[in-house]
């Protein structure tokens, strides 16, 4: 087993990654917290329906991996990840508390999320397939080194998205976004190194991160058009006076507030390459610099300094 550790795009040298304990106040964070943008809305808090039940299981397939790491920096990035995967997943929960406590509750559509990761995602082969439990074990570490290939692309996008602060966007939800997007960024490798250090011999190494992409990405797409479906039919404010349409959607990309289909898509192919390396994602400097400023992680990081002097 064997890990290739490469520079970013920006030469930057790397560093360890640290879980910041972050809180957010979602009291006055309105329901439609773009302002008369629902499917923008809508479409980005898909988020909160997938992340929760999402990332317990990522934290979850690592720990049933870490006894077969042997490179010691590796480990400390992969706890580094697994630290913040699990904060996220618990600030994404507290949003859907908030939607429940403005009268969306969305239990009917997390369940089928959490029946996926928990039961035909769980630590056994669903139904009994005899699948050997290493192989399980890599498949799955494949699954996830093709999510965070997407969320590192979107924590990217949301680094730089004008178009949600011209729209007036609630401040609080913007720095959860951008707080999440900038960790993702930061670990953007990890899951990658993870999945190849374990992964075993090269050739079916590489033809099972193909397979784990090409699971990933038509599943990744249905779960958001269903959720972003769910959501509008069930928004109480909405009364059912309007659906998820593709129309209204490009029209949100038009104005800089949803990231665009050749963004997402041509992050495919780039994956798809035996020479690829999550580091050529996005900016490490961005993401640092922005949680630098957030209000949340500055926040987080006086709490940790008030601790240690006490």
């Amino acid at each position: 087993m064997s890990t290739e550790r490469r520079e970013g795009t920006d030469g930057e040298e790397h560093y360890w990654i640290t879980p910041r304990r972050v809180s957010f106040d979602w009291d006055e964070t309105p329901l439609h917290w773009i302002p008369g943008e629902p499917t923008a809305t809508h479409v980005i808090n898909v988020l909160h329906l997938l992340l929760p039940a999402g990332e317990r299981w990522f934290v979850k397939v690592f720990k049933e991996a870490l006894p077969l790491v042997t490179d010691p920096v590796l480990l400390k990035d992969v706890k580094g990840f697994m630290g913040q995967e699990a904060t996220h997943s618990v600030q994404h929960a507290y949003v859907l508390d908030h939607l429940a406590a403005q009268r969306l509750d969305t239990a009917d559509y997390t369940r089928h999320v959490d029946f996926l990761f928990e039961k035909l995602l769980g630590e056994k082969p669903p139904l009994g397939a005899p699948v050997p439990t290493q192989e399980w074990l890599r498949f799955r570490l494949s699954l996830i080194a093709a999510i965070e290939q997407f969320t590192a692309v979107l924590g990217n996008w949301v680094l730089h998205a004008e178009g949600l602060d011209r729209a007036g966007s609630d401040a609080v939800m913007l720095d959860l976004l951008r707080w999440h997007g900038a960790e993702e960024v930061e670990h953007r490798a990890v899951a990658f190194d993870m999945y190849q250090h374990c992964g075993g011999e090269p050739l079916l190494r590489y033809a099972r991160r193909v397979e784990g992409m090409a699971v990933v990405a038509p599943v990744l797409l249905w779960l958001w058009v269903w959720g972003a479906s769910y959501l509008i039919r069930h928004d109480p404010q909405l009364n059912g006076q309007l659906r998820y349409s593709l129309r209204e959607h490009n029209r949100a990309v038009r104005r800089g507030l949803l990231p665009s289909w050749k963004e997402l898509g041509t992050a495919i192919p780039r994956y798809f390459r035996r020479s690829y390396h999550p580091s050529q994602e996005g900016s490490l400097r961005k993401a640092v610099d922005y949680l630098a400023t957030s209000p949340a992680a500055r926040a987080a990081a006086g709490a940790l300094g008030r601790a240690a002097l006490g």
